[in-house]
């Protein structure tokens, strides 16, 4: 299996590459970049890597850290993504908040395989449920609360999965999102975030994935 992982931030990129070091795993490749922060150069980041491949990829990982929506994902813990939402794309109404998709140009979400993505956060021991991409991280229990109230379950907040599974989608290639907590999603409190344990997590979940991936299917 060949597996392309993007992160946005080289701190990510080298947790990453050390669970899989550790995981040394034979019948997993993984290439691993950081791409940037944000849905447009997680976009285009992913979409080179695949396009100047020289064998195809089996399978698009979109790997960091975020903000968990609480108590579902508390500081430090794991979340697979069992959707991965462009929370932030498309256009205030008086009567609130339209999706793109609503407003009828093109997708606001992307699904990945149902069996694999709930295969892997058993495996990880990781919270499963919906990612939310944004350009603009959330700052107050205000747009918390409208984030939780129109995506309900929602388990992570971040800025780049939207980004990985749109380039993923145009190649065809399955995708996942893998998140570890680093600050609950609210008022914005640098005191309050955790970002080596975070970091330390996703480490440590990646050591875990060659083997939670070995057999599995990837068909959507």
């Amino acid at each position: 299996m060949r597996l392309l992982v993007v992160t946005a931030v080289a701190a990510e990129r080298d947790a990453v590459t050390a669970g899989l070091r550790a995981a040394a795993h034979p019948a997993v490749h993984c290439d691993v970049i950081a791409a940037g922060v944000g849905p447009a150069a997680a976009a285009a980041g992913t979409a080179t890597a695949l396009a100047l491949a020289d064998s195809p990829y089996d399978l698009v990982v979109s790997a960091g850290i975020g903000g968990g929506f609480q108590p579902a994902a508390p500081l430090g813990s794991v979340a697979v993504a069992e959707t991965i939402v462009a929370a932030d794309l498309g256009a205030q109404t008086p009567d609130g908040f339209l999706p793109v998709a609503e407003l009828g140009f093109g997708v606001s979400e992307h699904q990945p395989p149902a069996a694999l993505s709930a295969a892997v956060a058993r495996a990880l021991g990781a919270v499963h449920g919906p990612v939310l991409t944004v350009s603009t991280v959330t700052g107050s229990a205000e747009r918390a609360a409208e984030l939780a109230d129109r995506h309900p379950g929602a388990v992570v907040e971040a800025m780049e999965g939207f980004g990985v599974a749109e380039a993923a989608a145009a190649h065809h290639v399955p995708v996942l999102e893998i998140r570890t907590v680093s600050n609950p999603v609210g008022p914005r409190d640098r005191a309050a975030w955790r970002i080596g344990a975070a970091l330390a997590a996703l480490t440590e979940a990646f050591g875990k994935l060659p083997a939670a991936l070995d057999g599995e299917d990837l068909g959507t």
